[in-house]
């Protein structure tokens, strides 16, 4: 039997077509090929640090590749999302984010080389974390009450740390002087662990930071925590009142920790990382782990995190315009 040109050329096509795309599931199936890159927004020992680093170590048992932590601190997690949104979207690169990420249009818009909706894929939040407000030596009031007192005696004496300018801290920073009618002076840190120690050290007064990052220095006694901004106490911390119980109302502030991946990720890729996400938030160490770092575990995946995040970003907009908040 004979072809002729057009024969040949047909058939050598399809069956480039056929073996490509063999050679691409099979790729997609193989992953992780290589070690994995968890790029960290914050320096080492915050709670995002603390969350990368323990999914890290789930998913390497899970997945049979190392899962490599790359802090890269600063411009409030720009400079670790901007390294995500231009990697291969292959799933070997990967952001574990913040609350903040959901900011950054809200301040930075025109100063970004990214889109912090398009330039990623949403995979699951691993964690919530609520904000407490806890001061530290230099500022030793045991009460809400009392502190809205001492701050309004010295209106823009007073200092916060936070994790950054336009970080989750300096939002709910902004909406609680709002609130209460008072001034104070913002003092930007490069993450939660330094702004911490400073506030044990007593060069800043308060912090309006999540659980997790100032836990353990309230129950060693070093920080004192006045309120909790939860809908209730936290079993942690009994004997904290939240804002509402304090007289603070309407306040209300949380933060979340999540897992993003490179905008065009392979769908297989993205389904391998859920599950694994799922799977740590549900294991029973994971839960005590972070429950005892002031977190609870939570995997919100795919479509809700997405819409979580569009909800955040519109929010988050709207309230900057608002308090007038800036970057600096």
């Amino acid at each position: 039997m004979t072809f002729n040109t057009h024969q040949v050329c047909a058939r050598t096509a399809l069956a480039l077509t056929a073996l490509l795309a063999t050679g691409a599931a099979s790729a997609q199936a193989a992953w992780p090929a290589k070690p994995v890159r968890i790029v960290v927004g914050f320096s080492a020992g915050g709670p995002t640090d603390v969350v990368a680093r323990a999914f890290a170590d789930h998913a390497a048992r899970a997945l049979g590749q190392p899962f490599i932590i790359d802090n890269k601190p600063g411009a409030n997690t720009i400079l670790a999302a901007e390294a995500v949104a231009s990697a291969p979207a292959d799933g070997h690169t990967l952001l574990l984010g913040a609350t903040n990420h959901s900011m950054i249009p809200a301040l930075y818009s025109s100063r970004v080389k990214f889109d912090a909706l398009k330039s990623f894929a949403p995979v699951c939040t691993l964690a919530v974390s609520p904000t407490v407000l806890a001061v530290g030596p230099s500022m030793p009031v045991k009460t809400l009450g009392a502190f809205v007192q001492q701050v309004k005696a010295e209106p823009g004496k007073r200092t916060y740390a936070t994790p950054g300018s336009g970080s989750s801290g300096h939002f709910a920073s902004a909406q609680f002087t709002r609130l209460t009618g008072t001034s104070m002076n913002h003092i930007p840190y490069k993450g939660a662990a330094q702004a911490v120690t400073d506030l044990i050290g007593g060069q800043v007064d308060a912090s309006f930071a999540t659980l997790g990052s100032v836990l353990p220095q309230v129950q060693a006694g070093k920080l004192t925590a006045l309120a909790v901004a939860a809908p209730q106490r936290s079993p942690l911390l009994p004997d904290v009142p939240t804002f509402e119980e304090a007289g603070v109302k309407g306040y209300s502030a949380d933060a979340w920790y999540g897992l993003l991946a490179p905008a065009g990720t392979p769908p297989a890729v993205l389904a391998a990382l859920e599950r694994v996400a799922q799977e740590f938030v549900r294991a029973p160490a994971t839960v005590l782990k972070l429950r005892g770092m002031g977190m609870e575990a939570q995997g919100a995946c795919g479509a809700p995190f997405a819409a979580q995040l569009q909800r955040e970003v519109r929010d988050y907009s709207q309230l900057a315009r608002e308090l007038d908040l800036k970057a600096e």
